[in-house]
């Protein structure tokens, strides 16, 4: 299987088919903002709890294991977990590793969630 982890940049995030989903909480998507054209769907609950079915429904909504599908976090460990599940039930899946705060970090500007 090939590695699912990648470091996103702004030329991955903008310039290709990839769907970025943010996997967040809409907490963290006021606090920081979202990469812009990021689809905002939720895995963990704050505490902790999760519907998969839900989520990987979301997820053929916005086009299935025929598209690609880049998840994205706070540092890339939440999205990590939730990559390596759905690229076991054959999504076309990377981990954004690093999360919107790598993309922060480099001076990446995400825009404001409007939620």
């Amino acid at each position: 299987m090939n590695n699912i982890n990648v470091y996103p940049d702004k030329e991955m995030l903008e310039n290709s088919d990839m769907v970025v989903v943010d996997i967040r909480t809409p907490m963290e998507w006021k606090q920081t903002g979202i990469v812009p054209g990021s689809k905002t769907i939720t895995f963990f609950q704050m505490d902790g709890s999760y519907d998969a079915e839900g989520f990987l429904r979301a997820m053929d909504e916005l086009g299935g294991k025929e598209k690609e599908i880049g998840l994205i976090c706070r540092t890339g460990s939440r999205t990590s977990q939730v990559a390596n599940f759905m690229a076991q039930q054959g999504y076309n899946v990377k981990n954004l590793a690093g999360g919107v705060m790598k993309l922060m970090s480099e001076g990446y500007e995400l825009v404001p969630y409007k939620g």
